[in-house]
């Protein structure tokens, strides 16, 4: 049997920039690696306490090894590319392949050792946010344990006194590593596994990106002029659609890691707001909502019953929000009739677009010229045309007769006759 003494001796000497021996290996949890940017199917527990796993928008969960009583995680920090939507990849910072990093599932009462192996260029740590735990695994560098440096890897131990909804992110460097995307989220289920149960648990986190035109990494120093607004660090239409069978009681977790709030809106339901980061709402302290306002740095987790068919949009009400790199500069054109100059400017410049004197819709559909790397401001097509949409948007996608399981896109929904706007004919 390893002590705790040697996983940190072996933690924090064994692992080097370098060769790692074969030995050093052994001692260590597995630490599987991702790359795709689709939602994958849930982790069903293989040992453990059992739960109800969750599923990750355009994510994933992290495998784990039981041993001796300890559930082992392993996070490598380091650097990854993310493909934010078709047509832009950004380089990010993240776990094991990924920005965010895989979420990690555990049960109340379960101890945890999570290792962390430090890849980046810079020391870095891990604070679990939310979670009760010892002073010194809190992960703040400097102030409740030392820097993770390049190339080690540390060892935290605790046990989940309370299930609920919770995220991790670094300590160190703040300001760089959360605006390159070190983020992650942590979900206790309760022990008993009908308690607070649902029958589809999703998670995502809300992330934003300052990323110029034409370039791949963010710019760090940013405080609120953000051009990119991303859910798990994607954008609309690169965001998963939210698969839900008629009739399933739904939740939907959400945490804030952007410098601004966000007014997250539902359309077709009214829900509830069952949890924060700080645990489960009582029954009587709830009320009903379409929008949840989402502080920053905290956690909601809202439910509602799916006894509404439909593709229903889901999306920060935040107009800007919803945009991709949009120019801040861009003057107002609206009622300047412009044409004859624009007539001029096409003689010069032959990929030139007339924008903004009639609004910007016509943005939606035009295919205008950009930089490499960069996506419209404007993006997406439904069944009915252009979307006009980008960021922070997606769709719930309630479908009858759906499987139990079946997490696949259904795709758009078919309105029974007398349920669709229409043209008025007569006079007016």
């Amino acid at each position: 049997m390893v002590s705790r003494r040697d996983f940190i001796q072996a933690g924090a000497a064994l692992l080097t920039a370098g060769a790692v021996t074969r030995s050093a290996i052994a001692a260590l949890p597995e630490a599987p690696m991702q790359d795709s940017p689709k939602t994958q199917p849930p982790l069903v527990p293989r040992d453990g306490r059992p739960y109800n796993p969750v599923v990750t928008l355009n994510g994933w969960s992290l495998p784990w090894r039981m041993n001796n009583g300890w559930k082992e995680f392993h996070l490598i920090a380091e650097p990854v590319v993310r493909e934010l939507a078709p047509g832009m990849k950004a380089n990010l910072w993240g776990y094991n392949g990924q920005s965010p990093g895989p979420t990690l599932e555990c049960v109340e009462g379960d101890r945890l050792r999570i290792f962390v192996t430090n890849r980046l260029p810079e020391h870095t740590t891990i604070h679990w946010h939310g979670i009760l735990l010892p002073n010194g695994m809190d992960g703040v560098g400097g102030l409740t344990q030392p820097q993770i440096p390049a190339g080690k890897t540390y060892v935290y131990e605790f046990e989940m006194k309370h299930s609920g909804t919770f995220m991790y992110h670094p300590h160190a460097d703040e300001m760089v590593q959360m605006a390159m995307g070190m983020m992650g989220f942590i979900v206790v289920h309760p022990r008993d596994p009908n308690q607070h149960r649902v029958d589809r648990d999703f998670v995502f986190l809300t992330n934003a990106y300052d990323i110029t035109p034409g370039s791949y990494t963010p710019r760090v120093n940013t405080m609120l002029d953000f051009n990119l607004w991303s859910w798990n660090s994607r954008v609309f239409p690169g965001i998963d659609s939210i698969p839900v069978r008629l009739g399933d009681r739904v939740r939907i977790r959400i945490g804030n890691l952007t410098m601004t709030n966000h007014p997250i809106h539902l359309h077709g339901f009214n829900f509830k707001i069952t949890g924060t980061d700080g645990g489960w709402v009582p029954p009587a302290a709830q009320w009903p909502e379409t929008t949840v306002d989402m502080p920053i740095g905290s956690l909601r987790a809202l439910e509602f019953d799916a006894d509404a068919p439909g593709d229903w949009a889901f999306h920060c009400h935040k107009s800007h929000h919803v945009m991709n790199a949009m120019g801040h500069d861009v003057p107002t054109m609206i009622g300047v009739d412009h044409r004859g100059v624009a007539k001029r400017i096409i003689s010069l410049v032959p990929d030139y677009m007339v924008m903004g004197e009639r609004g910007m819709a016509d943005m939606g559909e035009m295919e205008m010229p950009l930089p490499d790397n960069t996506l419209p401001m404007m993006t997406g097509s439904g069944p009915f045309g252009p979307l006009e949409m980008g960021g922070m948007f997606t769709v719930v996608k309630v479908r009858e007769g759906l499987a139990r399981n079946d997490y696949r896109d259904p795709g758009w929904y078919r309105h029974p006759p007398g349920t669709l706007a229409y043209e008025w004919k007569g006079d007016i």
